[in-house]
């Protein structure tokens, strides 16, 4: 099993930025594809972005295509989402997952992911 620890979320007004980071421990970090979701009140948690163990492959959701961008640093065991030009559509707990298993490639599928971290919040006024 692994731990995942976010941080990185805060109050910020339409058109900034932020980095999130997750930092995971327990387990070989780099072995394992990486995603990040979020929840925003009232709704279904919806995938945002994934990253191969790699690196070499990632996907986003169309929403932030374009604005967000996933990265890794296995070295460090940690993964990043870059989230620019922020809209207050955006709002929402994000939640950074692990792969359950080695795969290939990065995925979007919810179920391939078997260990979450317990979140950080983005708010983004308008």
């Amino acid at each position: 099993q692994v731990q995942l620890v976010e941080s990185g979320g805060g109050l910020v007004q339409a058109g900034a930025s932020l980095r999130l980071s997750c930092t995971a421990s327990g387990r070989t970090f780099g072995s394992y594809a990486m995603g990040w979701f979020r929840q925003a009140p009232g709704k279904e948690r919806e995938f945002v972005a994934a990253i191969s163990w790699s690196g070499s492959s990632t996907y986003y959701a169309d929403s932030v295509k374009g604005r967000f961008t996933i990265s890794r640093d296995n070295t460090k065991n940690t993964v990043y989402l870059q989230m620019n030009s922020l809209k207050p559509d955006d709002t929402a707990g994000y939640y950074c997952a692990a792969a359950k298993r080695i795969l290939a490639a990065a995925t979007t599928n919810r179920a391939d992911f078997g260990s979450w971290g317990q979140g950080t919040q983005v708010t983004v006024s308008s």
